[in-house]
């Protein structure tokens, strides 16, 4: 929201200096997120009169002008502009100043041979208007010396406030002035001294024009009044410098009128010209495939349940947010008919965010408008076209009942204090709310203005209070807590994921945090999405994430993109499912993504090296046993999902039905669609799947290393091509669970000497003796006990 200080002072009664109006702003609520004022970037340019031009020796098209810019000796400026001759006053550009169009900085120099001490400038070069033909003149009138930007009224800075979604009534600059006033900072001028409105209304010749709403789901109030007789020239000049200032291009009287009420008083309005209608104007539901040419040159397909304003032929406005380009107005115009409508706010945001389309009128309108300022904005628009367009008003048709009834609240001033932290007086509370426009009645009962949607309970007017008294007054107050230590407030979960995630940053890995919300075609990569937003921000943060590989492995295409040549990322975050009653199911989930190179090129390894699935295997066992996960009972087996490469992926799990995590290769189809090349190694951890530790107390046996020498043997055995190395290796292990405590592979050979569809697997067992060491016997019955598991899984002593 953007207006200039001069435009606030039209409504509020103030002598604050600019900074303490910033300073207010912030503090009550109406973040400043920048101010610039125009003639800094013009200091440097003065007003100044020609008065000599002769032809420049060295070229036709040239001028060497003798220039009074108010110092009392003549400047001399060479100047090719057809218009420049003696007795024109203009602007001129001093030697320091910079053009604001280029960025040029103007010096002494000499052109074709002759000094020039510096520019007559062009509208253009001045980033004022289009005009570039010749050099600016301004009336005869205008003083010498004065600098352009106070002759202009360009010093007047252009303050930039960032609005909250619930203040629709600071969506206009009287409800700034409004707040500012509530604060202290001046008094609210009345709104008929601000427009100069007698108290009579303007005379009006005839019947209102043909107006009605069939919609008053989406449209429960539709006003119209007609002008007839206008001529549509350019806006008077305080409406387009206001208007420009703000980045608003003038455009012509009437247009102008409409955005000018719409930013001054928060109320949009549209204008059309009569001449193009065919019958009345009707609010009513689009029919399914009506197509709309929008005044932004786009057409528009419509649907049901679109509300929109139509004539007796075809669609002529998407309603409350964006005018047709068949009925706008032009120079030609010469009736009008104004358009002063209330639409209801989720009508306008699902159609802005079906259509994709944004204007200034639906970000009001989706806010919530004054539903009581109808016949005054109406009255008000109404005046200025016939002040500045001349033309005879007809009379008013109303059709429809804007919903204007607003609640009252029971409200005690002591909530200030109890709720709010900030003990009040009172009186100064009522002053206070009484300013912003609530109405308080003796008995401390609050009726809400109608501008104020926002506010529903009396913990709301304690907001008001507070902001307005000002948040820094609240004092800081420690909380009261229990004598002695206090017992730990973080829950088992939370010391997992904290767990992992330290372990995951001591890893070399880089966390991420990505948005919960994706777009649906990254989602339906992933199974789809089990929730989708009504109301999404964009279309591209629609549904609630299945899985968190979407996120990084878009912020991975992202790094790659930008010359990362290798990519470790994870992050903790929540999946979204659906848990067996329909309802939100959120699961604690780390995932990991690595891309491109887990190794450069170097002299030993020669080309660089990328990430596979045993990097990720490698990666989800360090972090399950960070995690408290019982590592060494995990059993390795296939089916880690659509999203995952079918012959190199897993999941690691405890029991054929719990899993823990799946690792491995992304599918390159999956790659693909994320725009990354090459392969992508990833892991998903399932913490919410993760077993809960028994309770046993915060005591554990201290430890005790045994007294005895482990003692290693290996086994080499001949097993079906197809039999997975994890299943002989647990077999093994589990042979005699009183004497091996370890078993790994270390060896995998096929080739000379190994069957065909057959493999060896070498395997390392650990014994510990515990009292005493171990006899030869014992060993020999433990290595007969290794052979006779592993034969049940096909498995032979290699010989």
């Amino acid at each position: 929201m953007k207006f200039t200080l001069s435009w606030l002072r039209e409504h509020l009664d103030t002598d604050a200096a600019i900074d303490t109006i910033l300073e207010t702003l912030t503090r009550i609520g109406l973040e400043v997120e920048g101010v610039e004022n125009p003639a800094e970037r013009l200091a440097g340019f003065r007003i100044a009169r020609v008065l000599t031009a002769e032809r420049h020796p060295q070229a036709d098209k040239l001028q060497i002008l003798s220039v009074d810019a108010g110092d009392g000796a003549p400047l001399q400026v060479v100047c090719g502009a057809s218009n420049a001759r003696a007795g024109l006053v203009g602007v001129l550009g001093l030697p320091g100043a910079v053009v604001p169009a280029n960025g040029m900085a103007l010096k002494v120099s000499a052109i074709r041979g002759v000094k020039s001490n510096g520019m007559m400038c062009s509208s253009r070069e001045l980033e004022l208007g289009d005009d570039h033909d010749g050099i600016i003149e301004l009336s005869d009138g205008a003083e010498v010396g004065m600098a352009f930007a106070d002759h202009a009224g360009l010093n007047d800075p252009v303050i930039d406030v960032s609005v909250t979604p619930n203040r629709q009534d600071c969506m206009g600059v009287r409800g700034i002035a409004r707040d500012l006033a509530a604060a202290g900072l001046g008094t609210l001028k009345p709104l008929g001294k601000v427009y100069r409105m007698p108290a009579d209304r303007l005379p009006t010749e005839g019947e209102g024009p043909d107006v009605r709403t069939d919609d008053p789901e989406g449209c429960p109030a539709f006003f119209g009044q007609e002008v007839r007789g206008v001529t549509n020239g350019a806006s008077p000049p305080w409406m387009a410098r206001y208007l420009s200032a703000i980045g608003q291009k003038p455009i012509s009287a009437l247009v102008d009128i409409t955005n000018f009420v719409m930013i001054d008083l928060g109320r949009p309005l549209h204008v059309y010209d009569k001449a193009k209608l065919t019958g009345g104007l009707v609010a009513r539901k689009a029919r399914a495939g009506e197509q709309v040419l929008a005044l932004n040159g786009k057409t528009y397909t419509l649907d049901e349940g679109m509300t929109v304003i139509a004539d007796d032929r075809h669609v002529h406005d998407i309603g409350g947010i964006m005018g047709g380009e068949d009925s706008g107005v032009t120079e030609a115009t010469t009736d009008v008919l104004i358009e002063c409508a209330w639409f209801t706010p989720e009508h306008i945001a699902r159609t802005g965010q079906k259509l994709n389309l944004t204007s200034d009128a639906r970000t009001r309108f989706e806010r919530g408008v004054d539903p009581a300022f109808l016949d005054e904005g109406l009255a008000i628009a109404t005046r200025l076209i016939a002040e500045h367009c001349g033309g005879m008003p007809t009379g008013v048709t109303r059709s429809g009942e804007p919903p204007v009834a607003t609640p009252t609240i029971a409200y005690d001033p002591a909530l200030a204090e109890t709720l709010g932290g900030l003990a009040i007086p009172a009186g100064r509370q009522r002053a206070t709310l009484e300013a912003l426009g609530f109405a308080v009645d003796d008995d401390w009962r609050v009726t809400v203005p109608t501008w104020r949607r926002d506010v529903d309970g009396a913990a709301d007017l304690v907001e008001e209070v507070i902001r307005i008294e000002g948040l820094d007054k609240v004092p800081s107050s420690p909380l009261p807590r229990a004598e002695g230590v206090a017992r730990p407030t973080v829950t088992a979960e939370q010391r997992t994921e904290r767990r992992v995630r330290r372990a995951a940053a001591a890893r070399g890995l880089h966390e991420a945090v990505t948005w919960s919300f994706i777009p649906e075609a990254q989602a339906a990569v992933f199974g789809g999405g089990a929730w989708s937003l009504a109301n999404p921000i964009s279309e591209d943060m629609k549904v609630m994430r299945p899985s968190l590989l979407p996120g990084l492995l878009a912020a991975a295409q992202r790094n790659v993109a930008r010359g990362a040549t290798g990519v470790r990322l994870f992050e903790l975050g929540r999946r979204y499912l659906t848990d067996g009653d329909g309802r939100t199911d959120e699961r604690a989930t780390l995932t990991i993504v690595m891309a491109g190179e887990r190794d450069p090129r170097g002299w030993q390894s020669g080309k660089a090296r990328g990430f596979d699935a045993f990097d990720a295997k490698a990666e989800a066992l360090a972090l399950l046993e960070a995690a408290g996960a019982p590592v060494g009972n995990l059993q390795v087996m296939a089916d880690a999902g659509e999203a995952w490469h079918p012959g190199r992926s897993a999941t690691l799990r405890l029991g054929p039905k719990t899993v823990l995590a799946a690792f491995g290769m992304v599918h390159p189809l999956v790659a693909a669609a994320f725009d990354l090349d090459g392969e992508v190694a990833a892991v998903e951890l399932y913490l919410d799947a993760l077993p809960a530790k028994r309770q046993t107390g915060f005591m554990r046996a201290a430890y005790s290393p045994p007294a005895l020498q482990p003692v290693r043997r290996d086994f080499a055995f001949l097993v079906p091509a197809d039999l997975p190395a994890d299943q002989l290796v647990r077999a093994v292990k589990g042979a005699d669970k009183a004497a091996i405590v370890e078993a790994r592979m270390f060896d995998l050979f096929t080739g000379a000497g190994v069957g065909e569809g057959a493999k060896s697997l070498a395997v390392e067992i650990v014994l510990q003796p515990g009292e005493k060491s171990f006899t030869d016997a014992e060993l020999k019955a433990v290595a007969d006990k290794v052979v006779a598991a592993a034969a049940k899984l096909g498995a032979t002593l290699r010989g």
